[in-house]
């Protein structure tokens, strides 16, 4: 059976950290693919702070083009909103049953788990992959056996701070994958 992680993710926009990450899940913990799942709406996030999900879709597109192992996806996109994580593993589990789904969490979001629709059903089905985060660890979830904390290097890059300095007009396109920060420059993305 394949293990295929899934990378969920505003990806608001896709960086050159949430890439390393993947590369590093790939080589690092025996997972045959990787899906980056593009959230169109985290219940837990603004919806009006987002960049239009077909977008945003298109910037994972353009950054994963020529990779056969790291593959975009917009499976959320044809469920009902807000996405949940719970939904979207249960659809996927029931559609494709040749694989089984891993997920790949950084560990900020633990911070937050207890809110997340049926958190308890994911941790007791799914095995979980953790790439650490600076400042932030497991805590109680520690405890849990599918939960594997993955010693890969702290990538420091957040979406945030892309944002911030295109709004400033700041030339960041190394920190960007190859052809997104053109794609983003020639579109006015994230412009005030």
């Amino acid at each position: 059976m394949m293990d295929t992680g899934l990378f969920f993710g505003s990806f608001n926009p896709i960086h050159i950290g949430h890439l390393a990450i993947a590369n590093y899940m790939l080589e690092f913990t025996g997972l045959d693919k990787i899906w980056f799942i593009v959230s169109p709406h985290n219940p837990l996030k603004k919806e009006d702070s987002l960049l239009d999900e077909q977008e945003r879709l298109k910037l994972v597109q353009l950054a994963l083009a020529n990779d056969s192992k790291i593959i975009p996806s917009a499976i959320e996109f044809d469920l009902p909103r807000p996405s949940y994580t719970i939904d979207t593993l249960e659809h996927l589990a029931k559609r494709y049953t040749d694989q089984q789904f891993t997920l790949i969490l950084g560990s900020d979001n633990f911070t937050s788990f207890h809110q997340w629709k049926n958190y308890r059903q994911i941790l007791a089905k799914y095995a979980i992959l953790v790439y650490p985060r600076a400042g932030y660890n497991l805590g109680k979830y520690n405890e849990y056996e599918n939960i594997t904390w993955i010693d890969a290097p702290l990538m420091e890059v957040s979406s945030t701070f892309i944002r911030q300095s295109l709004q400033k007009g700041i030339n960041i396109q190394h920190f960007l994958p190859c052809g997104v920060y053109d794609y983003i420059k020639k579109n006015h993305l994230y412009e005030k």
